[in-house]
């Protein structure tokens, strides 16, 4: 119980700071738990980010998951993800049910400016960290450069399972043949997820029975479709909620659901809370949790044959070509979305160099990371 608690306890201060979306999330993530906590070493991490690439559901919030489970067993990966996830949730749901207004205010915008200057630091930091772990060969390093390049001119979902399966494809083919197995055990099927996925699939299923029902299948529906996480799932959701929340009030929700810390998959607190006024807590749980339940049961489902999958040469070859391309991925999302939508002036560049001065060079923990960053932003506010 001490461990699950640890777990809780690491993952709720994660989701109190993390600013930026996924590609910030699996930086913070592997800053505090391969770097500083050393739950795992670099390998283990990258191929649990191989793992959330491949499937449906919120990829951050998988990896968290993950790194929950393989802590503490399922008890962690419950507390990993209820702790990440419940800042945002409080968060948007106050924000559904009171009013927005003050998100409209000067000073809320600089704030939320400077998180988004965070966001460049932090991403910037991921992409160099990762890159020395995982681009270790030419090879890595040229699916890096041909991910980012591929993706900064042909961004979207299809572009990037793309170039995943194509980084997979060339480092199994390139992997020598005559390389002894790793040892890594049987792949162990484990039923109870299995039974939980069947279970939950099924209830999405059946004609709806009331309100609560139908939000639970609508959502769930949702989460199941969508790769990649964060922005894509805006789509979905705006095609499930389109005839019962105006435009205006969903993308107010879209909005909020960029401006607090977390995983951007909250935005179904936002709208839970909308689509049923006469119980909006229950109705923001079940929105909530239905969106995250297929990719989160999944990674039940796939983690012990993929751990097992991985220790064989040509797959384990072909997860580091997985982890080269994401270290293209994030190095495309550095710049669009998180550079472009942050650096607007050269003082903003100035306040990422100094930041990421900070960071990489001084060691400064997020909190005071944090808090220099804002400092920097409502000054310059201040002076105009």
């Amino acid at each position: 119980m001490q461990r699950v608690m640890q777990v809780f306890l690491q993952f709720l201060m994660l989701g109190l700071v993390s600013f930026g979306g996924p590609a910030a999330h699996i930086g913070y993530f592997r800053k505090k738990f391969v770097e500083q906590e050393k739950w795992l070493d670099d390998d283990a991490y990258g191929r649990l980010v191989a793992l959330s690439q491949f499937l449906p559901g919120p990829g951050s919030s998988q990896v968290g998951f993950a790194l929950g489970y393989r802590r503490a067993g399922v008890p962690g990966a419950v507390a990993a993800f209820l702790g990440f996830t419940l800042p945002s949730f409080v968060l948007l749901y106050l924000l559904a049910t009171l009013s927005v207004e003050a998100l409209d205010s000067p000073m809320v915008e600089a704030v939320i400016h400077g998180l988004k200057l965070l966001a460049v630091v932090v991403v910037a930091d991921a992409v160099l960290g990762m890159s020395r772990s995982f681009c270790k060969t030419g090879l890595h390093w040229a699916l890096a450069v041909l991910s980012a390049a591929v993706l900064l001119v042909l961004p979207g979902l299809t572009a990037q399972l793309a170039v995943l399966a194509f980084a997979a494809l060339v480092a199994a083919w390139q992997a020598r043949e005559g390389t002894a197995p790793v040892s890594g055990g049987a792949a162990r099927v484990h039923w109870l997820p299995f039974a939980l996925l069947a279970l939950a699939v099924t209830l999405a299923v059946l004609p709806a029975t009331g309100l609560m029902h139908r939000i639970y299948a609508d959502f769930f529906q949702a989460g199941a479709l969508v790769f990649g996480g964060g922005h894509v799932v805006l789509p979905l959701l705006q095609e499930t909620t389109g005839e019962l929340i105006s435009s205006d009030r969903f993308l107010t929700g879209y909005a909020a659901a960029q401006a607090v810390p977390g995983p951007m998959f909250t935005l179904a607190t936002f709208l839970g809370a909308d689509l049923a006024p006469q119980a909006p807590l229950l109705g923001a749980t079940v929105a909530t949790l239905a969106l995250f339940l297929p990719g989160l049961l999944l990674v039940l489902v796939f983690y012990h044959g993929w751990e097992a999958l991985a220790a064989r040469p040509r797959v384990a070859a072909a997860a580091a070509g997985i982890n080269a391309a994401v270290v293209g991925l994030l190095l495309s999302a550095l710049y669009q979305p998180v550079f472009v939508s942050a650096v607007l002036a050269p003082v903003d560049m100035a306040m990422v160099v100094v930041g990421f001065y900070l960071l990489r060079q001084r060691q400064l923990p997020i909190l005071w990371l944090i808090a220099v960053m804002l400092g920097m932003s409502l000054l310059r506010w201040s002076l105009g």
